[in-house]
């Protein structure tokens, strides 16, 4: 097969960011007045659920007593997306190894990048600017989103979404993801995954991943991305 193009996620994949993510909804919570607070192990447990308002709307029900309506929870994630963007620009947030160097390389072999992620383009942006000083769309040919999507990962939607703007059949590509709710969602979208699990993601099963990596460091590279 030939090789075209890699789709990246990005929360976990590209950057160790979901502590990031939990502070920001635990400062969103708190300026609020709501009385939520998600420990690491609430978070973990929630992270199975892909979608930020997905994951408040399940604490919710979790909890089984009143809390915000679907329309504020959707309020509370535009303020959490902000809080989020501000933390990583001032929290030295730093690439996962071997990122920066698989990029370079792939751009410089000629081979398309791309994103899909379950979240959202602002975050993305966020993390563009923070880890590279540049917006997105600077970095990647495509950019698909989870809010783009009907259905989040582990459906195919945001994928199938990337192959399309990118107009190349899924045997082209490698997804490169750090979760199993992402590896499914390659998968199904008829691609070939790299799997490099994330301090959040590191106990779930990737049996079905073409590979199985701990970080993206080149020598840690199946040959086929060593170009």
């Amino acid at each position: 097969m030939t090789l075209r193009a890699l789709i990246f996620d990005v929360d976990g994949t590209l950057a160790e960011t979901e502590e990031a993510h939990r502070q920001a909804f635990n400062d969103t919570f708190a300026a609020a007045g709501l009385g939520w607070h998600w420990t690491r192990a609430d978070y973990t447990r929630l992270l199975r659920i892909t979608g930020g308002k997905e994951r408040m709307r399940r604490h919710r029900d979790d909890i089984g007593a009143d809390g915000p309506t679907d329309a504020v929870i959707a309020d509370l994630h535009l303020r959490k997306t902000a809080r989020y963007a501000w933390i990583i620009a001032h929290g030295g947030l730093s690439l996962r190894p071997g990122v920066a160097a698989l990029m370079a390389s792939a751009r410089a072999a000629g081979l398309r990048l791309a994103v899909a992620t379950t979240t959202n383009r602002p975050n993305v942006d966020a993390l563009a600017k923070a880890c590279w000083g540049c917006p997105a769309s600077v970095l990647f040919d495509v950019i698909a989103a989870g809010d783009e999507v009907a259905a989040k990962k582990p459906a195919p939607d945001v994928y199938e979404l990337a192959l399309a703007r990118l107009d190349l059949p899924p045997g082209d590509c490698i997804a490169v993801e750090d979760s199993a709710n992402g590896l499914h969602a390659a998968r199904a979208a008829g691609l070939r995954v790299v799997a490099t699990p994330s301090d959040y993601s590191a106990g779930e099963d990737f049996g079905t991943a073409d590979w199985f990596l701990p970080d993206l460091s080149p020598g840690n590279l199946p040959p086929i991305l060593r170009f």
